[in-house]
């Protein structure tokens, strides 16, 4: 019996900034013991809800569910812990699998050698039981996502029961350069409060990454609906029943979403059909209202939630100077902007105080490697 099977606790990784948010909603999803962390969530969950979690959740990036921990200092010590898993009650000759690493503080100290030494593990088992033959390497979409996390010469082996990321939510073929990440526009608009029931308007829409996350919450579509394949389904103890009657009752709960409820438009033409064709993936999201539209050009957003990721770095020309467009877009919001309430997510932290305007507050939220603010403006 392996160590989630025991305790029923498994680990979701998040974002930094973000885990007290994902912790609540965690509980309202019908976790258990959840205990927030550094980038991460310790819970228990039944089948059901572990199913729940995966195919609902929007704020998390994967959730793991441990095999074995054993202490290993070296590599051979490593592959003899990784032995105690019998890999071929796991997955079959025909799929496919991964394995990534994480190694802090031991005396093994390369994640990729330590990532290595597990492959060759589950190679040679397979190997030895089926004369010669194992299952191959698939790094982009494998079947079985094997998590092996080193601390203090103590290993942790998992299973990706996500199997891949869940920021990949499926709608975004698509995007503009520095896309923002699907689980953090979804975090900005839990920040924001936002419900569905006030107006939402992006006026740089980009890919539509937060009009395609407006749309999921206000619907109360999973996060999920358009992946194929799960981790969890990889898991010993998994019952197709289970899962079955998880989704069915998650897609039976989905909502209607109020037409012209959530709009956006971008300067760029390409930005906006892209923005069409993302969110036309998600159920009953062709009807999403977006435009080819020069902020500027917008007439007023008045009682509203303006949320938006302008331009900056990649996105705009090298030579670009962001501070007198940042501030062109200050004033913008001061005189077109009356009744609404703005968050604002700025890439570069130097660029939060060319607004020009005063923020109730502002909050440090990694997109990727950058060091990004979220800024919420009052506009009277």
């Amino acid at each position: 019996m392996y160590l989630y099977q025991q305790r029923r606790r498994f680990y979701a990784q998040t974002a930094a900034g973000v885990e007290e948010l994902a912790a609540a909603e965690l509980k309202q999803l019908g976790a258990k013991r959840v205990q927030p962390g550094k980038r991460g969530i310790i819970f228990s969950a039944d089948p059901d809800v572990l199913c729940r979690v995966n195919y609902r959740a929007r704020l998390i990036s994967r959730v793991l569910a441990p095999l074995v921990e054993f202490p290993a200092s070296t590599p051979e010590a490593l592959y003899l812990g990784a032995k105690k898993i019998d890999w071929t009650r796991l997955m079959t000759l025909d799929q496919t699998f991964a394995i990534f690493a994480n190694v802090y503080r031991s005396e093994i100290s390369h994640s990729k050698y330590a990532a290595l030494k597990v492959k060759d593990c589950v190679a040679d088992m397979f190997r030895a039981r089926y004369y010669g033959k194992r299952p191959d390497v698939d790094t982009q979409d494998p079947d079985l996502s094997i998590g092996v996390h080193i601390l203090d010469d103590m290993v942790t082996i998992f299973i990706d029961c996500s199997g891949g990321s869940l920021h990949r939510r499926g709608y975004r073929m698509d995007a503009v350069e520095a896309p923002m990440q699907e689980t953090l526009a979804a975090a900005i608009l839990d920040i924001a409060k936002w419900d569905g029931k006030r107006p939402l308007y992006d006026p740089m829409c980009g890919s539509g990454t937060f009009l395609a996350e407006a749309w999921l919450k206000a619907g109360n579509i999973p996060a999920g609906c358009l992946r194929k394949k799960w981790g969890f389904q990889m898991l010993p103890d998994h019952d197709k029943r289970t899962w079955i009657k998880v989704k069915l009752e998650e897609d039976n709960a989905i909502r209607t979403v109020r037409g012209g409820q959530i709009r956006g438009s971008d300067i760029n033409p390409a930005a906006v059909e892209m923005t069409r064709h993302n969110v036309a993936r998600i159920p009953t999201g062709d009807e999403l209202r977006v435009r080819t539209m020069d902020y500027r050009d917008i007439d007023a957003i008045e009682n509203s939630v303006i949320i938006c990721n302008p331009p900056y770095g990649i996105r705009m020309q090298p030579e670009a100077d962001m501070k007198p467009f940042m501030r062109e877009f200050g004033d913008f919001l001061k005189q077109k902007c009356k009744g609404s309430d703005a968050y604002i997510y700025v890439g570069d932290k130097e660029l939060a105080g060319e607004l020009g305007l005063k923020p109730a507050f502002r909050l440090p939220l990694a997109n990727g490697g950058l060091d990004g603010r979220l800024m919420k403006f009052e506009l009277y």
